[in-house]
């Protein structure tokens, strides 16, 4: 046993171990080679151009401040291969392109902010820069596409032209199942009779604009608001209180961004409310019926629809629509509660968004 633990080990056993020992080291260097010329190659984040950024464009920009010494060339240095620059949005437009000075495009798209864009759309771009910068771009595709889109909304259909913001890729139809806010309709619901009890005690105090009514027509046309563009009206909320408390606890109300509302609404025996547009399709208009008198109809998009006491209608406004109330003199006006609630496909990323950008308070 002692003379078998003795034997050498043949010569081709060991050169074979040595050889693999081998092919596995120049294999290590091989992939520590390729990642360094890969990470070498990397763009700085954010910017569109880095790629072009190499040794010529690194001469250049160190040779604009003249020569330097250790200290800044290290600085400078750092700063060219850092890998944590803050993306940014520029709205450079294609005169800037075109003259060198925009060289920063948007991280959502190649192309360039319109230049023909209205002040409004720029405003609205400046907010979303804004918000990006505080928060995240992670879900503002659809946002960033429709500022974009902004100069085309007059070439919508005539079905459906929202004037002031339109999402794209958002399914559209101008009356929504319950479904859609199954939660908040079935609240509302539940509420009527309370609501009904509120509305009348500040219906009796009579229609003024000192008592809190505005928009008071000359047929019997009125709206007594608890949320105006996303500010809730102190003094009409004090004479609501329960429905007040009922609009809080909705999940998907509107109430803080100027695209949203939510008021009592009257339009007397013979008047005609003329074809007009919601100014969004990220929003959806709940009525609850509290006092539906025959031959009250609402067309949205082509497609009438009548009201009833106690039940809710979801209406996507940004289609054309019409409100009539032909019912007899005696009638009584025809009274809902309207409330704006979220279109169900605008993400919850989206709303966040949307609620900085139409801020009251800008």
């Amino acid at each position: 046993m002692d003379s078998m633990n003795t034997l050498a080990v043949p010569p081709y056993v060991e050169l074979g171990v040595h050889s693999l020992s081998g092919l596995l080291w120049t294999l290590l260097l091989l992939f520590l080679w390729h990642c360094y010329r890969m990470g070498s190659d990397l763009p700085i984040p954010g910017h569109a151009h880095a790629g072009k950024l190499k040794s010529g464009s690194r001469r250049s920009i160190m040779s604009r401040g003249g020569s330097c010494d250790g200290t800044k060339c290290s600085a400078r240095s750092k700063l060219l291969r850092s890998d944590h620059i803050t993306p940014f949005i520029s709205m450079e437009t294609e005169e800037d392109e075109e003259q060198g000075q925009g060289y920063l495009t948007p991280v959502m798209s190649h192309a360039l902010f319109p230049a023909q864009a209205s002040a409004e759309a720029k405003k609205l771009y400046a907010a979303l820069q804004e918000y990006a910068k505080r928060y995240s771009w992670v879900g503002m595709g659809r946002i960033h596409k429709s500022l974009r889109e902004q100069v085309h909304l007059n070439d919508h259909s005539a079905i459906q032209k929202p004037h002031l913001f339109f999402l794209p890729d958002v399914p559209s139809v101008p009356f929504f199942p319950r479904d859609a806010h199954r939660h908040d309709i079935e609240v509302l619901e539940a509420n009527y009779s309370v609501i009904l009890a509120e509305f009348k005690v500040v219906y009796q105090r009579g229609i003024d604009s000192k008592l809190g009514w505005t928009c008071v027509g000359p047929k019997g046309q009125a709206v007594f608001s608890l949320y105006s563009a996303g500010v809730s009206v102190a003094g009409n909320c004090r004479s609501c209180p329960c429905t007040y408390r009922t609009l809080l606890s909705l999940r998907t109300f509107i109430s803080s961004n100027s695209l949203g509302s939510a008021g009592f609404w009257l339009l007397g025996p013979g008047a005609t409310l003329g074809s007009s547009y919601g100014p969004t399709n990220t929003r959806l208009r709940c009525h609850l019926g509290l006092q539906t008198p025959s031959l009250c109809e609402l067309v949205v998009g082509g497609e009438p629809q009548c009201w009833s006491e106690g039940h809710c209608l979801l209406v996507d406004d940004s289609f054309l629509h019409t409100v009539s109330h032909k019912g007899s003199p005696d009638s009584g006006p025809r009274v809902i509660l309207s409330v704006d609630l979220w279109h169900p496909n605008v993400a919850a990323a989206e709303r966040q968004a949307l609620d900085f950008m139409f801020s009251p308070d800008l």
